[in-house]
């Protein structure tokens, strides 16, 4: 019998806001494996804000091309392998790697498309989560572009994101003081009673930004760690330390703005504070993943790590679980489980 494959389709390119309606759901015949390919029953797909800018027309770059239309959504996924015909890929392999919105993917192993090595005392999920790209971006941009020292003034948005939680706790284990900037009383107060911060900003207050953010760090921020871009990024510059750290991790503010992204107000600071700001994606440190995983597991294993998930069920709730984490409606990471 034919084994069936359904998928999450891009169906249209987005407006200035995603919709359901820019998804359709098919189901089609899984392909015949060649040789040099296997084939992943996929278990849970990752739902991160950046690949939002892939899903424009044009909008391709060195990391990633432009999604085509009609075709399954890209993605991390996690899975196993059921199938193949790759020396390098057994089947029972369980594995993490870009591919798409789908029950099944066949791949090369030529993309991005890790072997685990599963801890069974840790839920598989946490591969996607604090193991996989969240808690590898966290890792690295903090540690070697934040580079925190005890005493430092640590501050990031999207604080009660899958990357945000993560950050902000490793930056506290370092010995940093905690600022998390977040939307609504509910997020600010799960940010302080669950994970720890030392302080946090509401920023959908009704306040000015500007003047909450200036109370918090009365002498500056150390680190900053961005994942919003636009105004609310120019206003962290506004309010950096002398040789602060500015991790530039995303632009989620940005994703979904038409006319390009927002020219960012106070870069001047970086000069006169001797600041620095970096760029980064968590595939450039592969070579490294194992001491990030050694950190991490670590602190898991001590209690001292929440890693919260919010899991969505079924292949067709893909498109909504992304929806929902543009939108902030959930706290921490978002999978979809298969």
């Amino acid at each position: 019998m034919t084994q069936m494959n359904t998928r999450v389709l891009l169906a249209r390119r987005p407006g200035e806001h995603l919709v359901a309606a820019d998804f359709a759901v098919d189901t089609q015949p899984v392909p015949s494996l060649e040789e040099g390919q296997f084939l992943i029953q996929n278990t849970y797909l990752s739902m991160d804000a950046g690949f939002r800018q892939w899903m424009n027309e044009d909008s391709g770059d060195n990391y990633l091309s432009s999604m085509p239309l009609g075709e399954p959504v890209q993605s991390i996924i996690m899975g196993t392998i059921i199938e193949s015909r790759h020396s390098g890929y057994p089947v029972g392999s369980a594995v993490m790697g870009r591919t798409s919105w789908e029950q099944y993917s066949v791949d090369d192993g030529t993309d991005f498309m890790a072997i685990l090595d599963l801890d069974p005392g840790v839920e598989p999920y946490e591969y996607l989560a604090s193991l996989g790209p969240s808690g590898m971006t966290a890792y690295f941009g903090l540690m070697d572009i934040g580079a925190p020292k005890r005493g430092d003034v640590f501050v990031i948005n999207a604080a009660a994101g899958g990357i945000g939680c993560l950050a902000g706790q490793m930056a506290k284990a370092e010995g940093c003081s905690t600022v998390g900037i977040a939307g609504g009383p509910k997020k600010c107060a799960w940010l302080q009673d669950t994970l720890g911060y030392d302080q946090v900003i509401d920023y959908k207050s009704g306040e000015s930004f500007d003047d909450q953010l200036a109370a918090v760090v009365p002498n500056g921020a150390d680190i900053v760690f961005d994942n919003v871009g636009g105004p609310m990024l120019g206003s962290m510059l506004g309010n950096l330390a002398e040789n602060a750290r500015v991790v530039l991790c995303g632009a989620v503010s940005q994703y979904e703005r038409e006319g390009g992204h927002e020219s960012v107000a106070n870069m001047w600071e970086l000069i006169t504070k001797r600041a620095k700001a970096e760029g980064f994606m968590f595939s450039d440190y592969v070579d490294r993943y194992p001491e990030a995983l050694e950190y991490i597991a670590a602190m898991l294993k001590a209690g001292t790590l929440v890693s919260p998930v919010h899991i969505s069920q079924g292949i067709e709730s893909s498109g909504q679980a992304f929806i929902d984490m543009l939108d902030g409606n959930s706290t921490g990471k978002c999978l979809v489980k298969l």
